[in-house]
């Protein structure tokens, strides 16, 4: 879609146009009885066509104003529509200018007397005289001639003019009403054309937004896995450093496999928050328990990139790390009222003292970065909370369920 009204429209509007003309003209010729109305259709018809084509110039004309103030495209169509509709008017007398004496001539010869245009161009009818002439041989009584009389004087420029003027001024309202619904036309798809361009600078804002929140995830956890090995390295642990780099390089791989605004799997969120669990397992090997409980009809199911990080971030930072005691963190998925229901939970000691979801702290700015994230993707129609319990934590997701693109709602 441009800006432009397409030149298939545009011909539409005009052929509808004409053929609207073509067919008026028609019948108000059988109402006024015309004769020879088989000649004068293809004559009209050349009009027509004529027609057809000097709207397209002046459509060609107008079209350089279309980006213009309607003031001065409304003043374009009022000047160019007089020449074209002059041109009109020569090409309807060039084509009907012999027709009115050919009508004229059927009905004299209908009824028996003559007509004809003298040298000068008047027009002559011949009727029958009475004369008596006594001094000659046809001066007998009941003799009879023939006399000439002008009905019609020959036309002179200032006629002529005044006829195509007359013809002009009807095709100009004619050609002015096309321009007005060219320019409804016009005004239609630069709307449209405005509203997709507004789409468009909404998404990419949109797309945007959900960049910079999918990659505030990453710097986080590469600080936090970073330090991890440092500290594997500092207390003499090589075994485990190495199997904490090989399983970064597996998440990193995994997680930037995705583009960043785009939805992924269920199941391959889940794979990803595995292997991040696997990563911290080597610096909580005696602490850390991991659940996963993903129904098989839901493995299908879409949700954004990387959108679980924080929160099983937030379980390994508040509860395996705070405890010498095995914590047990469960990520798990279930359907409602075709809803798509996650939930990360632990068994660790819940909320630290003096830390809470609106707090200023990590745990805090975690959870509003999955919120921010979750409304840019689904706008309001999203739930999420997060719950303190006795004996641990539980934050729960509830988002539109969608498969492949398709969103499901009750």
């Amino acid at each position: 879609m441009t800006d432009t009204v397409p030149f298939r429209t545009v011909l539409f509007s005009m052929v509808l146009l004409w053929a609207t003309y073509f067919v008026l003209i028609t019948v108000r010729s059988y109402v006024a009885g015309f004769d020879m109305q088989l000649e004068l259709a293809w004559r009209r018809s050349v009009v027509t066509l004529c027609g057809i084509g000097l709207t397209i110039v002046l459509w060609f004309l107008l079209r350089l104003f279309d980006s213009r103030a309607l003031w001065v495209k409304i003043s374009a169509a009022v000047a160019f529509a007089l020449p074209v509709a002059l041109a009109i008017g020569q090409v309807n007398q060039f084509m009907f200018n012999d027709i009115q004496f050919k009508q004229e001539q059927r009905f004299a010869e209908k009824n028996n007397f003559t007509l004809r245009r003298d040298e000068d161009g008047n027009l002559m009818v011949d009727i029958p005289a009475n004369r008596s002439d006594q001094n000659g041989p046809t001066g007998a009584p009941g003799s009879s001639a023939t006399e000439s009389v002008i009905i019609s004087s020959a036309q002179i420029n200032a006629d002529r003019w005044r006829s195509l003027i007359d013809i002009a001024l009807g095709r100009y309202f004619l050609l002015l009403a096309w321009a007005s619904l060219y320019f409804a036309l016009l005004a239609g798809y630069q709307a449209s054309a405005a509203q997709r361009r507004e789409e468009e600078f909404r998404s990419a804002a949109k797309a945007a937004e959900l960049r910079s929140l999918r990659y505030q995830v990453n710097p986080h956890f590469l600080f936090n896995t970073l330090n991890s090995l440092s500290a594997l390295v500092i207390t003499g642990k090589p075994q485990r450093a190495e199997e904490m780099i090989q399983s970064i390089s597996r998440f990193y791989r995994h997680s930037l496999a995705a583009e960043p605004t785009s939805d992924v799997r269920l199941e391959d969120e889940f794979a990803l928050q595995r292997e991040y669990l696997e990563i911290e397992a080597v610096r909580f090997p005696d602490r850390l328990v991991t659940r996963f409980d993903l129904p098989a009809d839901l493995a299908d199911a879409r949700v954004p990139g990387m959108i679980l990080q924080p929160l099983v971030e937030n379980s390994v930072k508040y509860a395996v790390s705070k405890v010498t005691r095995p914590v047990t963190i469960t990520v798990a998925a279930r359907e409602e009222f075709d809803r798509l229901v996650v939930t990360v939970s632990d068994d660790g000691p819940g909320v630290p003292e003096g830390t809470s979801s609106g707090s200023g702290h990590g745990f805090g700015i975690g959870l509003a970065n999955v919120r921010d994230r979750l409304e840019a993707r689904f706008g309001p129609d999203v739930v999420l909370t997060s719950t303190a319990l006795d004996g641990g934590y539980i934050t729960e997701m509830r988002i539109p369920l969608t498969r492949n693109g398709n969103t499901y709602n009750a």
